[in-house]
C-alpha cells in the first residue's frame, strides 16, 4: 500500500511539473508521468528506486537536462506551488 501511495504522489508531482513548467497538456503530462513511474510488481529488483529523488527533480531533468540546478538556480528546490499539491 505504501508503494502504491508513493507512486501516486510522485506521478501527480511529475505531471504537475510537466504541465506548469513544460507546457504539456494534462493528458500528455499524465502519460509522461505514467511512463516515468511505471508500476513495478513486488519482487522487482530495485523496486521504487526512482523514489530516491523527488518527482520535481526527475521532471526538471527531463525538461532542462543534467545540471539544470546550475544553469537555473531558481529551479533547484521545488516551488511552493509544487509543494502544495500533496
Amino acid at each position: 500500500a505504501e508503494y502504491v501511495d508513493t507512486l501516486r504522489v510522485e506521478r501527480l508531482g511529475y505531471a504537475w511539473v510537466m504541465r506548469h513548467h513544460g507546457g504539456r497538456t494534462p493528458e500528455r503530462a499524465w502519460a509522461e508521468a505514467l511512463e516515468h513511474y511505471p508500476y513495478e510488481p513486488p519482487g522487482t529488483p530495485c523496486r521504487g528506486l526512482v523514489f530516491h529523488d523527488e518527482a520535481w527533480h526527475w521532471a526538471m531533468l527531463t525538461l532542462h537536462g543534467h545540471g539544470y540546478w546550475q544553469e537555473r538556480p531558481a529551479l533547484r528546490e521545488p516551488s511552493a506551488e509544487y509543494c502544495a499539491i500533496e
